[in-house]
């Protein structure tokens, strides 16, 4: 092999790693779990901040730019807790801290503990299934270019997801 060919390799793999790297980043973020990391998960908890663990299925670093936990009730915006940038281990937890923010804070605040009141057995007063939570996790693709994964659950379903027993 001569000179050039060895130099043209080495430039083609170093153009691909940073291409590779961000792919495996996106894949480690479409399978990322989470869980509300103290005693049990409720709203009203949420709305005061809290921490989330989060646990990493791959065997390579995952780093995310941005993790949001958006609540809405009848299609208005309660209110989004916030994680900034994160790097999880290969095949390991990590619990980060998150701020709640909300336009309407009091008001979401209510709307919280009523609908914990009702999954956890009470009354209905509110239509828990106007409830719904879209969780976003952004990474970047080489750095730069933007890539979101977005869920959408109900909120009783997110409910469970929080409070799950068995994970990672």
């Amino acid at each position: 092999m001569n000179k050039h060919a060895k130099i043209t390799l080495v430039a083609i793999i170093l153009i691909i790693i940073p291409f590779v790297y961000s792919i495996l980043n996106v894949y480690a973020a479409n399978h990322l779990q989470f869980r509300w990391n103290e005693d049990k998960f409720s709203y009203f908890a949420l709305s005061n901040n809290g921490n989330i663990e989060f646990c990493n299925t791959m065997p390579y670093w995952a780093n995310i730019k941005k993790f949001q936990i958006d609540t809405f009730y009848d299609l208005e915006n309660k209110g989004a807790l916030t994680i900034q940038p994160f790097t999880i281990n290969p095949l390991s937890n990590s619990t980060q801290n998150g701020i709640f923010h909300s336009d309407k804070f009091t008001e979401a605040q209510y709307l919280f503990m009523q609908l914990d009141f009702e999954f956890n057995g009470g009354p209905i007063r509110l239509d828990p299934n106007k409830m719904y939570v879209i969780v976003s996790i952004d990474t970047p693709i080489i750095g730069v270019i933007p890539y979101s994964t977005t869920i959408q659950y109900s909120g009783f379903d997110f409910n469970k997801i929080m409070n799950e027993k068995n994970f990672c």
